[in-house]
């Protein structure tokens, strides 16, 4: 019985600091993307979650670490949320489509969040740069193959498609309101029938 108590114990114990560090990565985002990367200091996290800021150095042992643990937790989500639109989908197009629209669903999920993931955030002049920018060219990956797979002249830039279309997508949180006008679902089938019939129309 003793060992099946201290088993559950640590079993308690280990979810407590998982939660514990979920609070503090979901409360760093939101401070970080109202105050900037700069603008937030470990103090004013450890005080947002009511802890000791020497208490917070047991969960990361650095800003940059804590700051890349929520940025890898951010693209993360959206990758799977994306892999998870593809399944089953067999036509280019839909496929891009069908990507689009988990893409901006998450974008407008994740709220405030949004600006940690934007390229703009850090820049390039900070150690943790080349990390980030990693993780933002493995998502990014799946729609260069996406786009890649498409049916389309062979005078067209397909880079310059992609970045055409994350740039119509990424842009949309700016101007979005829940619950007027067209869904998420609606905006990515606009936009990507867009170029889809432009290109189709050449044909």
């Amino acid at each position: 019985m003793a060992k099946q108590s201290k088993k559950s114990a640590q079993r308690q114990g280990s979810q407590a600091h998982v939660n514990r560090r979920e609070d503090v990565l979901e409360r760093a985002g939101e401070l970080m993307a109202a105050k900037g990367y700069e603008g937030t200091s470990m103090r004013d996290i450890a005080s947002a979650v009511g802890m000791l800021p020497g208490s917070l150095y047991y969960h990361f042992p650095s800003k940059e670490a804590l700051f890349l643990a929520l940025h890898e937790r951010v693209v993360s989500e959206m990758a799977h949320r994306v892999a998870n639109a593809l399944e089953g989908v067999e036509d280019p197009w839909d496929r891009l489509e069908a990507a689009s629209r988990a893409h901006l669903e998450g974008l407008l999920q994740a709220g405030n969040l949004v600006a940690i993931v934007s390229p703009e955030f850090l820049g390039d002049g900070h150690e943790i740069s080349a990390a980030i920018h990693a993780e933002r060219r493995s998502y990014e990956a799946v729609f260069r193959a996406l786009v890649d797979a498409l049916p389309l002249p062979d005078e067209i830039d397909r880079r310059l498609l992609r970045l055409h279309l994350f740039g119509a997508l990424n842009w949309t949180p700016t101007w979005y309101e829940s619950g007027k006008g067209a869904n998420p679902s609606d905006i990515a089938h606009q936009i990507v029938t867009v170029f889809r019939y432009a290109f189709e129309d050449r044909h």
